[in-house]
């Protein structure tokens, strides 16, 4: 961002587990050493939440979700895995079909950490996204890809009541937007600013050659009729008329 501008508070930023933002965060300490950043990790359920309740700016979520007031960007897509205690017979695959282990499911809405306790407590087979359940790194717990159910979609989302600079700079940020590309918001403001200055230096010489053009001219009509002065007739002197002082005949 433009140091013109009046330096922004900071930017807190939310993120579900298997999300790692800390590339992006890099970037933007790199590029916004002066901007404080502060991040926090949530379960999937409060993904929408902490945006909505004003505890984060942005955050990272595991889509789809309901999607009302907000901007969502998508931005890549996770693999499905099924995960089982040590020793099933899912280790015997590459991948697993859903037909296969469909029976094996149980359904529970709570965060993945407690899915996976589940897990290993010996309820059942879950299926979620392989980052997560390598972000958790359960020893006691293996998992396979599965086939047959749909990929696993991570997007950004925030309001749409809140265009703040900051946001539409971190965004830049996720989507690999080089510090003087175009479509950031501190290299629209520079290039508006310089615009600006552009103009005024513009309007400004365009006054100055005015003026110029219009002493000219002065000066151009002064000289002409200072040349002209006294004529007709001798220099100085009154002109007289066509055939005055001849006498007329009688």
């Amino acid at each position: 961002m433009s140091s013109e501008h009046a330096p922004p508070s900071g930017l807190r930023v939310a993120f579900v587990a298997g999300v790692a933002p800390g590339k992006w965060f890099h970037r933007w300490e790199e590029r916004f050493p002066d901007v404080p950043l502060s991040s926090e990790m949530v379960d999937d359920a409060q993904q929408l939440a902490v945006i909505r309740d004003g505890r984060a700016d942005v955050a990272f979520v595991r889509l789809p979700v309901d999607r009302d007031g907000l901007h969502i960007i998508p931005l890549y897509d996770e693999l499905p895995v099924v995960v089982a205690p040590k020793g099933h017979e899912i280790q015997a695959f590459d991948e697993v079909p859903l037909a296969e282990i469909e029976d094996q499911l149980f359904e529970y809405d709570g965060g993945p950490s407690e899915r996976l306790d589940l897990v290993e407590g010996g309820a059942g087979l879950a299926i979620l996204p392989m980052s997560v359940v390598r972000h958790f790194n359960r020893k006691e717990l293996s998992y396979r890809p599965v086939t047959g159910v749909p990929e696993y979609a991570v997007g950004i989302a925030w309001l749409r009541e809140n265009e703040s600079d900051e946001i539409q700079e971190f965004i830049g940020v996720v989507r690999g937007r080089s510090a003087s590309s175009s479509r950031q918001t501190s290299v629209q403001k520079d290039e508006q600013e310089a615009a600006k200055q552009r103009r005024v230096d513009r309007a400004a010489s365009q006054s100055a050659e005015a003026r110029a053009r219009n002493d000219a001219s002065r000066a151009a009509k002064s000289a002409r009729s200072g040349r002209g002065a006294g004529k007709p007739g001798k220099p100085g002197g009154k002109g007289r008329r066509p055939g005055a002082g001849r006498r007329r005949p009688r």
